[in-house]
Formats: structure tokens, sequence, C-alpha cells
């Protein structure tokens, strides 16, 4: 991994860090709290030679003897026998196993003298400790050293600095302990981070896209819980980011295979309850409200649910029209105010995968592309059933609807892979459902362009297909506002006015 990817991990996961950040500073504070204060007093003793001659020589041994020395004295002060000895200078308020865990000793490297350092609770306490200790060490030592014919002892301690009374608490120390409670908590918060996405496959992003195929992103749809409540075609005339965010897919989906005027495009997803059926109601709705003709089709005969959201009649629809109950005139219907055509599922029939490869699906794919300019079919989804991939394969392009945060990437490539078995086509993706606070959420109010994402210009670029010289879509998120405003339809011109003449397959569509 490069510094680039840990910086865009920080940036995705920065609640994974805050938290144990948070809680190392908490439990910092919480620690600090609950401990007793701890008070240290220190005492210095110098080691020598009473050695009185004045040969240099002589001199340099007693100095060399004293410095090796002192280490060994320094031991003695963890001795249960000094500590016994202290304790009863002390008058037995301390017994001697207390006193060895409050005592320590430390040598200055290279030099006699010696440190001695008493902690306890109590001021006072740590004084009077460090002080008695100072003092039955040096008559310790005068002890061990002195020679067996009863001559003095040729090593001598003194005390040079005589212990102090503490001022200040050396534990808890609040702002080292907090500091470092924030590094602990940080560093573990970095680490969660990384493990939490090196382990989590879902899409939430357009580099996770990036990473799984490089077909473009047409358009993010950011969560908007007050559109649910509302009907289509009054939510998606608000200038809301919901909307807004339509209102940039429709653009895009304007330049997808713009030499031809007529298109039909699958709207799938890779499993259940992703949100594709909303996704294609909103964006016929949102194609039907700036004039162009739409149709919208219900194709997921498994689990139709295009008449419940729209409030239509669903006794006839697909299933009636492919059995030759009804005509397709008979079988539309008219979405109140939106001019948007809608063709419900119908009876749920038995074999619905045989009935949508049927000849005669590819009559009334032939017969809406002939009569609208985007045909819209909503199918199931991919990974489920073969459903989807079956009508791409009669349509000019599938566009997958992915839920953010949900769809793993191993479900998305599973399902181009079943796209791509039938000699279909991809022509892009859409994340859904993304958070709020996501990126290129909100400009203010009524400029919220909730598909605009300023590095994704990079990703529209014209891929070619492996059927002819038909090419993925030119991603448009990085289009002015004034274009994703205009309620006109954009319509592409033939590059030859043969194209409207061009010949097609036996499944209804034109050669690419």
């Amino acid at each position: 991994m490069e510094l680039s990817d840990y910086l865009r991990i920080l940036r995705r996961r920065w609640r994974w860090i805050a938290v144990p950040i948070v809680l190392g500073i908490a439990g910092a504070v919480a620690l600090i709290g609950l401990s007793t204060p701890m008070y240290a007093s220190s005492t210095r003793l110098f080691v020598s030679t009473s050695s009185q001659s004045s040969d240099l020589t002589e001199a340099n041994q007693g100095n060399s003897l004293a410095i090796e020395r002192v280490q060994s004295y320094a031991n003695l002060v963890k001795t249960h026998s000094l500590a016994q000895r202290v304790s009863n200078r002390l008058g037995g308020a301390y017994g001697a196993d207390g006193l060895v865990k409050r005592v320590s000793s430390s040598v200055v490297p290279n030099t006699v003298n010696l440190t001695i350092t008493a902690t306890d609770a109590n001021r006072s306490a740590a004084k009077a400790i460090a002080q008695a200790y100072a003092v039955e060490l040096s008559r310790e030592v005068t002890r061990i050293e002195a020679p067996a014919d009863g001559k003095p002892s040729p090593i001598r301690m003194s005390v040079v600095d005589d212990a102090q009374l503490p001022t200040s608490p050396v534990s808890p120390r609040k702002e080292r302990d907090i500091a470092l409670g924030l590094i602990v908590g940080l560093l573990i918060g970095i680490g969660l981070a990384v493990l939490r996405d090196r382990l989590d496959t879902s899409i939430s992003s357009a580099e996770d896209l990036e990473e799984v195929t490089d077909v473009p992103l047409l358009g993010t749809v950011h969560v908007d819980t007050g559109a649910v409540h509302k009907p289509s075609a009054v939510a998606l005339r608000e200038s809301t980011p919901w909307a807004e965010a339509f209102r940039v897919l429709r653009t895009n989906m304007q330049f997808v295979d713009v030499d031809h005027s007529d298109r039909v495009f699958v709207i799938s997803s890779s499993v259940p309850e992703e949100g594709k059926t909303t996704a294609a109601v909103s964006l016929a709705i949102t194609m039907a409200l700036a004039g162009q003709r739409v149709a919208l089709v219900e194709c997921d005969l498994r689990r139709p649910r295009i008449a419940e959201r729209l409030g239509l009649d669903d006794a006839v629809g697909t299933t009636t029209v492919l059995i030759g109950q009804l005509s397709l005139d008979q079988a539309l219907q008219k979405h109140p105010d939106t001019g948007l055509s809608v063709l419900t599922a119908g009876r749920r029939p038995p074999n619905p995968s045989e009935l949508l490869q049927s000849r005669a699906m590819q009559e009334l794919i032939r017969d809406l592309r002939s009569r609208f300019d985007v045909v819209l079919l909503d199918a199931p989804p991919l990974l489920p059933v073969t459903d989807a991939a079956l009508l791409a394969a009669q349509s000019d392009g599938l566009m997958m609807v992915v839920r953010h945060g949900k769809t793993s990437r191993d479900q998305v490539r599973l399902g181009l892979q079943r796209v791509q078995a039938v000699d279909g086509e991809c022509v892009g993706m859409v994340i859904n459902m993304a958070p709020t606070s996501g990126r290129g959420y909100g400009y203010g109010y009524g400029y919220g362009y909730g598909g605009y994402e300023p590095d994704l210009a990079r990703r529209g670029r014209r891929k070619k297909s492996s059927r002819g010289g038909s090419s993925h879509p030119k991603s448009t998120s990085d289009a002015p506002p004034h274009l994703a405003e205009a309620e006109a339809p954009i319509r592409a011109v033939p590059a030859h006015q043969k194209d409207e003449q061009a010949p097609r397959t036996a499944s209804g569509s034109r050669h690419r």
C-alpha cells in the first residue's frame, strides 16, 4: 500500500479512528481520577575513601574502588535487613516489606553519587523515608566495610543532599497520561481502520468501483428519507439533492449510445434490496418530466413493485402482452402528470425466464423501441436469476445499481460476468443509498448534485464494445449546473441518416 492509500483509508474510516481516540483519552482521564496521587522525595549520597595519602596513584586507586563499590551499595537499598532498621528508626509506622516497595536507588554512571528515592501517598512520609534510608545506608556501609582489626572503614558515605518535602505528585501525571491515551487510541484506531478496510469488500466509493471494473459511474444517489414518503413525481420536481441526483443521471444517460435516438436499457442490480426499482422509476419520471418519450416496463415478473409504487393497475401488463391476450396499446398505462408510459407486470407467470427470452419478448422490445425515445426495463437481480442477463442481450445495455456499503466487489464482479456471458454490455453504474455526509453531497439547498464527483471526469472515457463500434458512455458528472438543470431533452444527432434504417439482429437490437 502507498501513502495515498493510507490517506484514503483514514479519510473514509475516520470514525474508526475517532472512537478509539476518544476512548483512549476517556480511559486516561478515568485512571487519573481513580489513582491516588503519589509523592516522591530524594536524597543524594557521596561515596569516598578515607585515605589521607598525598600519593596521586593511591588516590586514584581509592577513587576507582569507590566507583566499583557504589553500585553494590545501591543494591543494599532493597535488602530486608536495611528496611527493618529504617522501620525501627521511623517508629515502626511502616513494615519492612512495605518500605522495600516504596524505595528505589540509582547511581550516576562513572561517579560515586548515589540517589535514594522514596515514594508515598503522604508527602511528609516520603521525605522521612528517604532521609532515614540515607542515614541507615551510611551506617550499614560503615559496618560492612570496617576491617577485622578494628581500624576505621576505608569507605565513607556522606549525605550531600537532604530529602525535601515534595510539592507536586509524580503520579498520576495528567498531561503525560492523557497524551499517552491519545497516542494509544490513535494507533489502535489506525490499525482498526486499515483492518476494516482490508476486510470490507463492499462498494463505498468510485475508487472501489475502479478496482472492479472500468464501466463508468453515471451517478451517485444519496439517502433521502423525506422523498420516500412522497409521490415520486412530487419528490422529483423539488430542488433537493436527491432529485438533483436523478437529473444528473438523466443527463449522463443521454450520452450513452449517442449514435441512436431510440434506446432500450435494462436496469438491474447484483442482488435484491439495492433500490434498483426505485432508481428505475425515478429515472423514468425524471426523463419524462424533461419532455422525452419514455416507457417503463416491469420485467421483474417474480417480485413486481412498479404498479404499487406508482399507484397503477397491475391486472394487465407485460405477461398479458407476451401471451397475446392484449395488445401493447391496451396494456400501456399513463402515469398522471408526467406523461410516462408504464407497462406493469400483470399476472405472475410460472415461467418468467421462458417468457423473457421468447420471440414475443423480442417483438415487444422492437415495438417499444419504435414508439419511444427511451425504454427502461426494470429487471430482476442478476445473481439469483438469469432474467436480467437475457434482457441485456436484447437491449442496448444494462445499468447496474450498487448499494453503498452493502454490495460487495465480488457481487458486482459476478453480476458483470453474467452480462458478458450472454454477449451483453453494462453501460454504467449507479451508487445508490449513499450517506448524506459523503463527498459530492450538497452545495447549498437546491444545488446538491448528488451524482457530482469532481474526480470522475477521468472516468468518462469511451471504451469500444466487443460487439462493434459502440462505446461506453462518457461520464458527465462534471457537467455544469445549467446542463444538469436543463428540462429539455438532449438528443444526439445520428452520425448518418441511414442509422434510422440500420438493420437489427434477430433479437431486435441494432448491429453496433
